[in-house]
């Protein structure tokens, strides 16, 4: 019985869609018991999917390569979601024009304080400079952050885990944060949940409005972009230069 069981799945692994295909069902079952509780922060869908995946991964012996030969095409749509968080942000645009300062004044700031708030906690912990280097861009979007830390020296891969775990922490926990300020106005709270936990942040502001989706897409690509031009000189900076 084992053996046909090997063989079945040695049959069903050698198929591309079977990755896609659990990929999906991994999703759908984490979106169920975020309904299911109510749509509590710490059921967020793609943490919930993340954590079973993995299992999955761990507990079949599935070299990551293999998942994501099967997987690539929902890694492939993450550019067109991208940039249709444009259409929230058209439909919202004059509000958009009318913070246009506060928009510039929040940019910097976030920017600023998620690079050197994550180097200056990785330096009290003993991190080595390429750790240090790899955290430069744990805010902005996964595969700009993979770039910037090729740039200034840092690890790729390293930074793809670290932004990860960035924008489940901050979808899970921002929200919740927010409304103990008492911010009230849904653009200021995608705005921050864009700029501090990237594409899943904006998911869930996209949870909470059209308004917050869209500041916290814009948030996505100025962060971004600032974040390019700030990372070397942030580096610099902090003697991190290898």
């Amino acid at each position: 019985m084992d053996k046909v069981l090997t063989n079945v799945w040695v049959y069903l692994t050698a198929s591309p869609l079977l990755w896609l295909t659990m990929t999906l069902l991994a999703y759908l079952a984490g979106l169920w018991l975020f309904r299911r509780s109510g749509g509590r922060a710490w059921f967020n869908p793609v943490a919930l999917a993340m954590a079973l995946l993995v299992g999955v991964l761990l507990l079949t012996g599935t070299p990551y390569p293999t998942y994501f030969q099967g997987a690539q095409f929902i890694h492939f749509l993450l550019g067109p979601a991208t940039v249709a968080l444009a259409v929230p942000l058209y439909l919202h645009w004059d509000r958009v024009r009318r913070l246009f300062l506060p928009i510039v004044a929040g940019l910097l700031a976030g920017s600023l304080t998620a690079s050197v708030s994550a180097i200056g906690l990785a330096w009290l912990l003993d991190g080595s400079p390429h750790t240090l280097r790899s955290l430069v861009p744990k805010s902005v979007t996964t595969p700009v952050a993979m770039g910037i830390a090729e740039k200034v020296g840092g690890i790729p891969s390293l930074t793809a885990v670290v932004v990860i775990l960035t924008g489940v922490v901050g979808a899970v926990a921002a929200p919740a944060l927010l409304n103990a300020l008492r911010i009230r106005d849904d653009a200021v709270k995608g705005f921050a949940m864009g700029i501090s936990a990237h594409g899943i942040g904006t998911a869930r502001a996209l949870q909470i409005s059209s308004l917050a989706g869209a500041f916290a897409g814009l948030a996505i690509g100025l962060n971004a972009l600032l974040t390019a031009f700030l990372a070397p000189l942030i580096v610099r900076l902090f003697n991190l230069t290898p």
